[in-house]
């Protein structure tokens, strides 16, 4: 039994990202499939789609490349983990890599970036760093 999907899901594309693939698949979930669009949005990942396998819901990733062949996501962290939750305020969040990086946040008004969380001064869980 898996007891952190979300540390699942950043450790397949890291893992992708490795040998070079192109797509990851993995089981779907709302939250995973959120952190995936956020990812999209900012340019770490090429496309983010959902599909059924065997009537099991499957989360189809396809990693991004730049033109020397480098994938676009070179470190995925997990921050706030089952035994050691991470809380941040507003106030506290800073910038990733010299903001070349991001930080995803889970708020009250749902799943965000950091710079957009500071934006609206909400604080939250801190999910993962991504840069």
């Amino acid at each position: 039994m898996m007891t952190d999907p979300i540390s699942d899901m950043l450790t397949r594309i890291r893992n992708a990202a490795m040998v070079k693939a192109h797509e990851v698949e993995m089981p779907l979930s709302r939250m995973k499939f959120a952190i995936a669009k956020i990812l999209e949005a900012e340019g770490f990942l090429n496309s983010v789609e959902t599909t059924e396998v065997n009537d099991r819901p499957i989360l189809k990733i396809a990693l991004k490349y730049d033109a020397d062949g480098e994938v676009k996501v070179s470190n995925l962290k997990r921050i706030s983990k089952p035994g050691r939750r991470v809380y941040v305020k507003a106030d506290d969040l800073r910038a990733i890599r010299s903001g070349f990086g991001l930080a995803i946040l889970s708020t009250p008004n749902g799943l965000m970036t950091s710079m957009e969380a500071r934006k609206r001064r909400l604080g939250g869980e801190l999910i993962c760093e991504v840069y």
